[in-house]
């Protein structure tokens, strides 16, 4: 059934009260400051931005789930994942099938910030990721740019709100909290003399208070069914025809769903961040995990097809966990202890060979130490020497499933 009714205040009210929650189908945050800025500017200009898609889910059937909390304090190395829930009992809740990017970018820009890394700055520096907050320019004149934006956001350091040169920067989250009227005027004459500035940024926040506090701009289609597997359905059938969810995110959600005594999504992404804290500084994402999965374990196929992530594939994928995720750990310390790096390790891919030899050898948490294991060390190395010299191409390329 669709409805249209909600304003951007009313969805983050439930939101903070975990009413609206992510299913664990759901993936992880991906959007980049500058797609939250656009996604604010349509809002501002009064264009639509995408029908959501909720699941209510009664009462007696909510604590048969595992759900997740919006990203609000997104950090791009301390805080990236969804947070997850304790066991909701005996409420109803909404699960957000489709909108969790657009929904998890207002949260974040009206409740919360975002602290991504700096270039040029090694990935555990202390002052590497910078807490910035979204802020509204209401001096700058409400003109379209040739992309079509007409307001100037912008996620800045706290530091700089008010008047900054020119600009004079509005922390967008304090319009939940600045009643429209005398308030908003004494906000601005306070930092403001010009009485033409005055109005100029009078009227842009009156138009972001109206925006999100009295439109009632959120159009939604609401699916009542207790079926598991019909929403699963809907789901798959509403991402996969799009860009915006990879195929891979789709299907770390079917595995989310198969998984029986481990939970996919914190096994996965345990194992990312895990990877990705080994100090050569190559980045390993789930998509890595998910294909390392298919091949580690000898399924008939390593193509990100929905086809090859079955139940029957996925239990020996869950019952074979441990074994290739230690493989795929002592891969990433074992490159390192090479001396490889993000820079010339090009593809990621390239390491796929050297995962599937030490599970298949069942090489202990000490393979890039022990004498014992020397010779072998040696081989890996030079193969991977050669590989990356001759082959760079292709481990990126459209041929990488035929060669692993």
């Amino acid at each position: 059934m669709h409805h249209q009714g909600y304003t951007i205040k009313e969805m983050l009210e439930s939101v903070a009260s975990h009413e609206f929650v992510l299913p664990a189908i759901q993936r992880e945050f991906v959007w980049k400051p500058e797609q939250i800025c656009n996604l604010f500017d349509s809002l501002m200009q009064g264009y639509p931005f995408g029908e959501f898609m909720f699941w209510r889910v009664e009462p007696e059937n909510s604590a048969r789930y595992a759900w997740y909390d919006f990203v609000r304090e997104y950090h791009q190395r301390d805080k990236p994942h969804c947070p997850e829930l304790a066991p909701i009992h005996d409420k109803r809740v909404t699960a957000i099938l489709d909108g969790q990017q657009r929904l998890t970018a207002f949260n974040i820009g009206l409740r919360g910030s975002m602290s991504l890394k700096l270039p040029y700055k090694w990935w555990n520096s202390s002052d590497a990721f910078p807490r910035r907050v979204l802020a509204l320019d209401l001096l700058a004149p409400p003109e379209r740019d040739e992309e079509g934006n007409c307001y100037t956001f912008n996620f800045i350091g706290e530091e700089r709100i008010g008047i900054d040169g020119e600009s004079l920067w509005f922390k967008v989250s304090e319009i939940l909290g600045l009643d429209d009227g005398p308030d908003m005027h004494d906000w601005i004459i306070d930092k403001v003399v010009d009485k033409e500035q005055q109005k100029l940024a009078f009227r842009t926040l009156d138009r972001l208070h109206h925006a999100v506090r009295k439109d009632q701009v959120v159009a939604y289609y609401e699916e009542k069914s207790q079926d598991i597997e019909r929403v699963l359905n809907i789901f798959i059938r509403c991402n996969r025809g799009g860009t915006s969810l990879s195929y891979s995110d789709l299907l770390l959600s079917v595995a989310v769903s198969q998984w029986k005594d481990l939970d996919a999504r914190r096994e996965v992404h345990g194992l990312v961040d895990e990877m990705n804290r080994v100090r050569s500084g190559l980045v390993f994402d789930a998509d890595f995990v998910l294909k390392a999965g298919l091949m580690l374990n000898d399924l008939t196929s390593i193509r990100f097809r929905v086809a090859n992530f079955t139940p029957e594939n996925m239990a020996v994928l869950e019952k074979n966990w441990t074994n290739m995720s230690q493989a795929l750990l002592e891969t990433a310390e074992l490159v390192d202890s090479f001396g490889f790096d993000s820079r010339t390790i090009q593809a990621n891919n390239s390491l796929l060979p050297i995962a599937y030899y030490l599970n298949r050898k069942g090489a202990p948490r000490d393979f890039e130490t022990s004498d014992q294991y020397a010779i072998d060390r040696r081989a890996i190395r030079n193969w991977l020497t050669r590989s990356i010299l001759k082959a760079s191409g292709i481990w990126s390329g459209g041929q990488v499933d035929t060669m692993l």
